[in-house]
C-alpha cells in the first residue's frame, strides 16, 4: 500500500507575488481562498494553488535558511483540465495571456495549449478527444 495518497496542494514559488496573485485572480479567474503578506492560496477544483514568495517558501519548508532562487528557468508545468481548450484559449489570449501553443489535438488523447504566467511559469491546458478529434464527455 502507497503511503502518499494523493496529491492536495501545489505550491508556486514567484519573485512579484502581486503581480502574478492578480494575473492568476483577475485574468485566469481563479477564487482566491486567503492571503498573507508572502502568500495567496486559491482553488482549482480540490487541490490548493499556492502563489508564494521565495523568502514565504524558505521559511515554511526548512527552520534554517533555504535557497529556494529560481535561477536556471521553470522547473516543472502546471496542467488542468477544462471544459473547452478552444474556448479558454481565445479567452485567455484576450485577456493578454502569452500562449507558447496554440490549441493542438496530442496522439494520446488530449487537445492541449501552453501558455506561461508573468514569471514564464509554463501551463498546460487541456480536454479530453476521441481518437477521431471530437471531443469527449469527461
Amino acid at each position: 500500500m502507497a503511503m502518499m495518497r494523493r496529491i492536495v496542494a501545489t505550491e508556486l514559488f514567484v519573485q512579484d507575488l502581486n503581480r502574478c496573485a492578480a494575473f492568476y485572480r483577475d485574468v485566469l479567474g481563479l477564487e482566491l481562498q486567503d492571503s498573507d503578506a508572502d502568500s495567496f492560496v486559491f482553488k482549482i477544483g480540490d487541490i490548493y494553488f499556492f502563489v508564494m514568495t521565495t523568502m514565504g517558501a524558505s521559511d515554511l519548508i526548512s527552520e534554517g535558511r533555504v535557497d529556494v532562487t529560481l535561477a536556471g528557468g521553470p522547473r516543472g508545468l502546471l496542467a488542468v483540465e477544462v471544459e473547452d481548450v478552444d474556448a479558454a484559449y481565445e479567452t485567455f489570449k484576450a485577456k493578454g495571456v502569452t500562449f507558447l501553443r496554440p490549441p493542438t489535438d496530442q496522439s494520446w488523447g488530449l487537445r492541449t495549449a501552453h501558455f506561461v504566467d508573468p514569471e514564464g511559469n509554463p501551463w498546460e491546458i487541456h480536454h479530453s478527444i476521441e481518437p477521431d478529434g471530437s471531443k469527449s464527455a469527461s
